[in-house]
């Protein structure tokens, strides 16, 4: 053997035995890391999808700002659930594995500067407590990070072009922490509520209600937008910007989500046995084909819908509703289950969004969604897979987080509901009744009317070329001609 290989050789072995835990960087591990990993760049997928949804429909005078607002209040929740989110996420299993003060210890390990999130995996003990699998739960918090700064986004759909960006922003850092807390209550094997029955797959409470609670409550605190639903004196009806865009964002939403359906579970050996986040039996073909399912089954109906009742915007809210119906289940359900389940979400998602729009309600999407058609999906979860066993953790045979040793039902599908729109509720009261009261929640009539690009950035729009002299022209809300065809307006005419 030549000299420089056996030199690198003994490099390596030096390397290798320098290292106190070898076993928390393994193949096995890596293999975990780079499934976790996919789970991450499938919450950017995302990102990008609702930045589309959210170029596509508001007015061209309002793009740049909406589009920076919806990413500022990301980073927000995604630095804040990487200085105490995860902290307060992790106290379930602290608790279920007797960690000594376990609420506290979770806090020291895990926050910002705490040691375990700091600290390389080869060096903590796998059997200290939760040092386990290191690599695994450090990028695990860049994967829930991501949601908690998605929830932010979300809550932005229910109130932009009024907002204020200031407003927006101090939201934005504390429902990152309230939903943390919700996390910790309604996701996880051992998380209190699911630990006793509760079952979410996809985090719809969290992430999807408390979202949707939270937004709609801040649109109806700051009001219709400007030309919403009658002409406004200045630019006459509102106009969207470009819809094409906004069907991209939809279908850029849905290539992410099968990469996140990977890090709704654990794998367990031998090999790579997959259980899903709730300790249910499941496999990955399943999850992945109820996904599948619930787009398809929420579009057919949504195109039925749209074309009935020549509203455009039932093309949009079907396959997401479809898909909202499925994700507290994608690991339970049987395929043919969730077709059905997806095929009647459009239909709940439509009654929200015409009652809503009877009574002039300027918010469309978080309403018939997240706590429309997600609402229906959690109930249904109990309703449908009653007695399914699932909580604890894999490997405890005893005791109070014994592995499935809980059952899904009804009663504490209704109590998760529940708790997820009483904490988005009292939320959104408590900042918006600080806000209005300090410095402002909507921004005045002239920076709405003059666009939020301008005012906030000096960004001028490119308009399109003037019509002939004496031809009536409308305009759009930022100076481009509207041209002859009749504006598109409030009741379906709009994805806001």
């Amino acid at each position: 053997m030549a000299p420089s290989a056996v030199s690198t050789l003994w490099t390596q072995g030096q390397l290798f035995s320098e290292q106190n835990f070898p076993d928390q960087v393994t193949t096995n591990s890596l293999v975990q890391n780079v499934v976790y990993a996919s789970g991450t760049v499938g919450a950017i997928f995302i990102v990008a999808g609702l930045l589309l949804v959210s170029v596509g429909g508001v007015r061209r005078a309002n793009v740049f700002d909406a589009v920076t607002q919806k990413l500022l209040g990301f980073f927000i929740g995604f630095a804040t659930y990487f200085l105490i989110g995860f902290a307060i996420w992790n106290w379930q299993y602290y608790a279920a594995f007797d960690i000594a003060n376990p609420y506290w210890q979770s806090i020291s390990d895990w926050w910002l500067g705490g040691t375990l999130a700091n600290d390389l995996a080869q060096n903590v003990d796998p059997e200290a407590g939760m040092g386990a699998a290191l690599n695994n739960q450090q990028i695990f918090i860049f994967f829930l990070a991501c949601f908690a700064g998605i929830i932010n986004m979300l809550i932005h759909f229910g109130s932009e072009e009024r907002i204020k960006p200031s407003a927006y922003y101090i939201i934005s850092f504390f429902t990152a922490i309230v939903s943390s807390v919700l996390s910790w209550l309604t996701w996880g094997s051992t998380g209190p509520l699911t630990n006793l029955g509760y079952h979410d797959f996809f985090g719809s409470a969290f992430v999807y209600v408390f979202a949707g609670v939270v937004g709609v409550y801040l649109s109806h605190r700051v009001g219709q937008r400007a030309g919403m639903f009658k002409a406004h004196p200045a630019f006459g009806e509102y106009r969207n910007y470009n819809l094409g865009l906004t069907v991209i964002g939809v279908v850029v939403v849905f290539a992410g989500l099968p990469m996140v359906i990977l890090s709704c579970g654990f794998f367990f050996d031998p090999e790579a046995l997959f259980v899903s986040v709730n300790m249910s039996d499941t496999s990955i073909g399943i999850a992945f084909n109820n996904l599948a399912l619930s787009w398809a089954g929420g579009a057919l109906t949504g195109a039925v819908i749209a074309y009935r009742t020549k509203k455009y915007i039932y093309t949009l809210l079907g396959p997401l509703a479809g898909y909202l119906s499925g994700a507290p289940a994608f690991d339970i359900y049987q395929p043919w289950q969730m077709f059905l389940v997806a095929l009647v979400a459009p239909l709940v998602a439509y009654g929200v969004y015409e009652w809503t729009q009877r009574r002039g309600h300027d918010e469309h999407k978080l309403g018939p969604l997240f706590i429309g058609a997600a609402s229906y999906g959690i109930i249904m979860v109990g309703l449908i897979q009653w007695g399914t066993p699932q909580g604890g953790y894999f490997g405890i045979d005893s005791g109070p987080y014994a592995f499935q040793h809980a059952e899904v039902n009804v009663l504490w599908q209704l109590i998760g509901l529940t708790v997820a729109i009483v904490m988005g509720l009292v939320t959104a009261a408590v900042l918006s009744f600080i806000l209005e009261r300090t410095s402002g929640l909507r921004v005045s009539e002239a920076v709405e009317v003059r666009g939020f690009d301008q005012h906030y950035w000096d960004v001028v729009h490119d308009v399109e070329p003037q019509q002939a002299p004496g031809t009536a022209v409308r305009s759009d809300g930022d100076g481009t001609p509207a041209g002859p065809e009749p504006a598109t307006t409030g009741d379906g005419g709009e994805t806001q």
